[in-house]
């Protein structure tokens, strides 16, 4: 149970057996010049590849699945990668979309929202209370809230993300490793790591934020939910002010101490992958992999395992990202 409504293995896998047919199985990939770096082997599980450039179609398609025939339509609020997830799984569904997004989401995600035939409503995320924003819209067209993390149906849908983590591991000859999950509110997070706690035990799932959003790493450190002030930042998709009310038991029975990257070193790390993976990363995509370089002796193991969640990056803040790395190799 996670709080008052149950989040099991499940209802993982009846999310997976949904998606069977709609989300890509992406894949995991790996590059000797990376396991040099970090000192171990390290295998990337690319959702950047995902439909809409992120794991979110899969928790989208999920939640949107699940509802009653009788719905008339629904309503996400998201910085852009939720956003497209809602917004393509509605139109596959013959469903409206209305998302609310932040002024300052990336101009991308912006734009690809619309683009996949839904209704944007933008607000101030300082000024103005989405989840209120949310509510009295929703209330007033009679939509279904479907939230970008904290819902037991998107937690769900991500959680295929660990199933398929655990059944390409144990091809690769995988039998344990730390498993490193960009990490917002936690929806990712805590669905892969209730996937694992059935596939693939000896695994430990581990948060990675960026520097002065890391409120999940300080709630797990402390015991107790930790919340951070409402503010913008590089690595918007998975800038939150606290993990969720119903990810955050899970991630406190399951996850590992948190670890934290600074800004610069998830824009290395998106130059890496697109060197040595021939992905393009977001920057809060990217920070799993910077842990996994960065920060190696923060890591236990002969192998670790890295979530890159998201590929919808601006292409000014791409090009920071390898400009940052050219200036790093003249140093």
């Amino acid at each position: 149970m996670v709080g008052d409504v149950p989040v099991n293995f499940e209802m993982i896998t009846a999310a997976a057996h949904r998606l069977k047919e709609h989300a890509r199985r992406t894949p995991l990939l790996s590059s000797p010049f990376l396991d040099r770096i970090a000192g171990r082997r390290v295998f990337v599980k690319a959702e950047c590849l995902q439909h809409t450039g992120s794991f979110k179609f899969r928790g989208a398609w999920s939640a949107i699945t699940a509802l009653p025939d009788t719905a008339r339509g629904v309503i996400a609020f998201s910085s852009g990668n939720h956003a497209q997830g809602v917004a393509y799984a509605a139109s596959l569904k013959g469903l409206p979309a209305v998302i609310i997004m932040p002024r300052d989401a990336p101009a991308i995600k912006i734009a690809n929202t619309r683009a996949l035939g839904a209704e944007v409503v933008l607000y101030d995320r300082v000024l103005e209370d989405r989840d209120a924003l949310g509510a009295a819209l929703a209330r007033e067209r009679g939509l279904e809230l479907i939230q970008p993390f904290d819902h037991p149906q998107v937690i769900a849908g991500q959680g295929s993300v660990g199933l398929e983590i655990a059944e390409q591991a144990r091809a690769e000859g995988i039998k344990d490793a730390q498993v490193l999950v960009c990490c917002g509110g936690g929806g990712l997070t805590s669905g892969i790591a209730l996937a694992l706690e059935q596939t693939a035990p000896q695994m430990q799932v581990r948060t990675v934020e960026p520097e002065g959003f890391d409120d999940v790493a300080q709630s797990l450190a402390t015991g107790q939910v930790v919340e951070n002030p409402t503010r913008s930042g590089l690595c918007d998709a998975i800038v939150t002010p606290r993990p969720g009310a119903l990810t955050w038991p899970v991630m406190q029975r399951l996850c590992g101490q948190g670890l934290v990257v600074s800004d610069t070193e998830a824009l290395r790390a998106m130059a890496l992958a697109y060197d040595r993976l021939k992905l393009v990363l977001e920057p809060g995509g990217a920070v799993a992999l910077a842990a996994a370089v960065f920060r190696r002796d923060e890591i236990e193991g002969d192998a670790v395992i890295v979530t890159a969640s998201g590929g919808n990056v601006d292409r000014p803040v791409f090009m920071d990202a390898l400009a940052e790395e050219a200036a790093d190799a003249k140093r």
